[in-house]
């Protein structure tokens, strides 16, 4: 009996010395691993990337100093007119006047400027009044009443007359009475008889109303 129990505490130490043994060599080799994974140095941190230079911003130049603007020279203030001082001893047969201070000038307006030309307006029709001065026509002169001669009656008559495309009057108007009857008959008879030279609008013969007139003077 006291055999086996020294065989079992043999055993026993022999089992807590290996086991003992077994957790030192444990022990030992994980902190070997530990401190291998603490001894190994760490890579260099990659340095910093330097910095960009920003784009140089060039200094704007100073602005220029303006130059102040050239006073206007004063307009000097036109010179009073003389005034006309009366004197208290005129001279002999001198005028006498109204003594009184000269107003001053008014300003000179500018001369509105010219309107523009009218566009020229296109030429008309050429027309030639008739005419009874032709010396072809050999037109009568009137004859003076003899009654009238002798009451001294005279003075001027204005015929308005048409004459037609034939030179013949076709229609006779007193315009201005001569203030006599027997003169105004007498020149309307006359002129009823004459030839004219026919009026014309662009060389086509036309008929046109025409004045004539028909002077009835005495002689002295």
């Amino acid at each position: 009996m006291i055999a086996g129990s020294v065989v079992l505490l043999h055993a026993a130490g022999l089992w807590a010395l290996q086991s003992g043994l077994m957790r030192q060599a444990a022990e030992i080799i994980i902190p070997a691993e530990v401190l291998s994974e603490f001894l190994t140095p760490a890579p260099p941190a990659a340095p910093p990337a330097p910095p960009v230079p920003l784009p140089h911003k060039p200094t704007p130049a100073p602005p220029k100093p303006t130059p102040p603007k050239p006073r206007p020279a004063p307009t000097p203030a036109p010179a009073p007119m003389p005034l006309a001082i009366a004197d208290p001893t005129p001279a002999p047969a001198a005028p006498v006047g109204v003594v009184q201070q000269q107003p001053a000038a008014a300003p000179v307006e500018a001369a509105p400027a010219p309107a523009p030309a009218a566009p020229a307006a296109p030429p008309g029709p050429a027309i030639i009044q008739p005419s009874s001065d032709a010396s072809h026509l050999n037109n009568p002169k009137p004859v003076y009443p003899a009654v009238s001669k002798r009451l001294g009656e005279q003075g001027k008559i204005v015929l308005r007359v048409l004459i037609g495309t034939d030179g013949l009057p076709q229609k006779i108007e007193i315009k201005q009475s001569s203030g006599y009857e027997r003169l105004d008959r007498q020149a309307v008879d006359t002129v009823s008889r004459w030839r004219f030279v026919p009026g014309t609008r662009n060389g086509v013969p036309e008929a046109m109303w025409y004045l004539q007139p028909i002077n009835f003077v005495l002689q002295q």
